[in-house]
Order: C-alpha cells, then sequence, then structure tokens
C-alpha cells in the first residue's frame, strides 16, 4: 500500500492544472510541532445525514469532477494531523491504511449529491487522503458556509483498514472560532446569505457529548477547533485529532441512496483503497 509525503508545490500545481493558485495557499507548513499528547482522545460526533462515501482521492476538493466547476468561496488550506493512543502517548496512527474522509457544505450551505438539496450527481466540497508516515493528511477547500441550525463546521471520518478490510473508523467535526467566521464572511458569496442563525454556543452538536464511550459528556466542540490563519488571499488552518482505539468505532448514520451514507456508505460494501 502506498504511503504518500507532504505534497510538494510542485505535485499540488499539477493537480490543480489550469487554476493558477497563488504559491503560499499550495505550501502550507502547519504549527502543531511537537506538542505532547492530551490523556483524552479528541471526540466523536455525529456524521450526520450528508456523508456519501463517493471514493475520490483528491487533495483538491474544491473542484466537482461531474462538470469541471470551482465552488465559490474563500480558499482553505487544510492540514490535518492523526494520531492514535496508547498507554498515555500518541502516535502517528496506522503508518499505512489511515484514510482522511472530508466533507461539507459550500459557501451557500448546500451539499453535494443530496437528492434533498437538489444535488445529485455533484461531487464538490467530498474527498479523501491518505495519511503520510508523521500521520498527516492534505486538502484545499473553501470556508465553509452554513444553514439553519448549524454553526459553521467541518465533517470528517478516519478509517483503518488491514488490507480490504475496515479495522476501525472515527467519525467527528471540526469548528471555527466565531470572530474568525465573522470576519470571513463580510466577504462574497458568504455577506449575501444574511446572519447566521446558530453559533457554537447554541449548536447542539458542539455543546453534545462524545458518541463513543470517552468522560467527554459535554462542549465537545470546544476540544475540536480549527486553528486558521489568515493569509492574504486565503485561509490556513491545522487540526490534531487523537484517536483512542480501545473506545471502538464511532457510530455511523444508517446508509441510503442519495443521503446518509449513500452508495457505498456505512452499512454497506467498502470501496476499494489504493
Amino acid at each position: 500500500m502506498r504511503t504518500l509525503v507532504k505534497p510538494s508545490r510542485r505535485e499540488l500545481l499539477q493537480g490543480v492544472g489550469a487554476l493558477a493558485l497563488t504559491g503560499p495557499v499550495l505550501s502550507h507548513t502547519p504549527l502543531w510541532g511537537q506538542s505532547a499528547c492530551a490523556v483524552l482522545g479528541s471526540p466523536s460526533l455525529t456524521e450526520g445525514p450528508y456523508f456519501v462515501d463517493e471514493d475520490l482521492n483528491r487533495r483538491d476538493i474544491r473542484v466537482d469532477p461531474s462538470d469541471g466547476s470551482l465552488q465559490a468561496g474563500t480558499p482553505l488550506s487544510l492540514a490535518i494531523n492523526v494520531s492514535q493512543l496508547a498507554a498515555g502517548s500518541c502516535t502517528p496512527v496506522a503508518l499505512t491504511g489511515a484514510y482522511v474522509d472530508i466533507w461539507h457544505c459550500n459557501a451557500l450551505g448546500v451539499y453535494s449529491d443530496i437528492a434533498a438539496q437538489n444535488s445529485l450527481g455533484r461531487k464538490f466540497l467530498r474527498g479523501y487522503q491518505p495519511t503520510d508516515r508523521q500521520g498527516n493528511a492534505y486538502f484545499l477547500t473553501v470556508y465553509p458556509g452554513w444553514y439553519p441550525g448549524r454553526t459553521v463546521h467541518i465533517h470528517i471520518k478516519v478509517r483503518v483498514f488491514n488490507g480490504p478490510a475496515e479495522t476501525y473508523e472515527f467519525t467527528s467535526q471540526f469548528f471555527f472560532d466565531e470572530a474568525f467566521t465573522d470576519d470571513v464572511f463580510t466577504a462574497a458569496p458568504y455577506a449575501g446569505k444574511g446572519p447566521r442563525d446558530t453559533r457554537n454556543p447554541n449548536d447542539g452538536i458542539y455543546n453534545g457529548a462524545s458518541s463513543t464511550g470517552t468522560a467527554i459528556l459535554n462542549n465537545s466542540g470546544s476540544r475540536l477547533m480549527l486553528a486558521a490563519r489568515k493569509r492574504p488571499s486565503w485561509i490556513e488552518a491545522d487540526a490534531r485529532l487523537i484517536c483512542d482505539l480501545s473506545l471502538g468505532s464511532s457510530p455511523d448514520q444508517p446508509s441510503g441512496p442519495g443521503g446518509p451514507g449513500g452508495p457505498g456508505g456505512p452499512g454497506g460494501p467498502m470501496p476499494p483503497r489504493p
């Protein structure tokens, strides 16, 4: 099984082709350093109704492969580090066979490939990456928008495989500082949507308990905040996830065509992984 290293500028430029992005957005250096691991693993949170296992191995998830269109919004360079907790210390999760999926709504609050949102067949803002030997995965996306009843967030799923068989699955969500989001949302296309109805303090999932048997009983979102930084025309964000494999996989939503889980999603056959 192939293990990827941190993408070079040349590799990313090849990946985005004619999009002609500025260089710094493609050379994101995370700031997590060598800090010690927390005692508790990161809280797992609900998968929600919009996971579709599209099996898209790509770093740049802004492009819709169905028609080549590019999602509008402020570019977001996202670096995710995944560690596993064992005997009070952290190591990179499964040096081979760990895959990180992310998915989120676009700037106007719409998820791709969801019948209820009239987006069936679209595949924007979805994709997965293998972790490298340090447990890192990198994505280029846009800053998420919002929709009624939820604060701004990004969904994440980590899966570990032994050959074709899945041995572990962790599902959660990332959140953003409210003042940071307010600043981003002063620009188009976010500004045209109007004021948000839900923020971190009154989001039930942000304030809820972890879905696995951890000691985190409330305010889970405070442990899943992205460290975000503004750049001249884009945003960088870092995240660290600590998976406690002893707790077992986090529960998923039931699968269904064009909705929760989608084709090949939880409860269905796993797609092939390289």
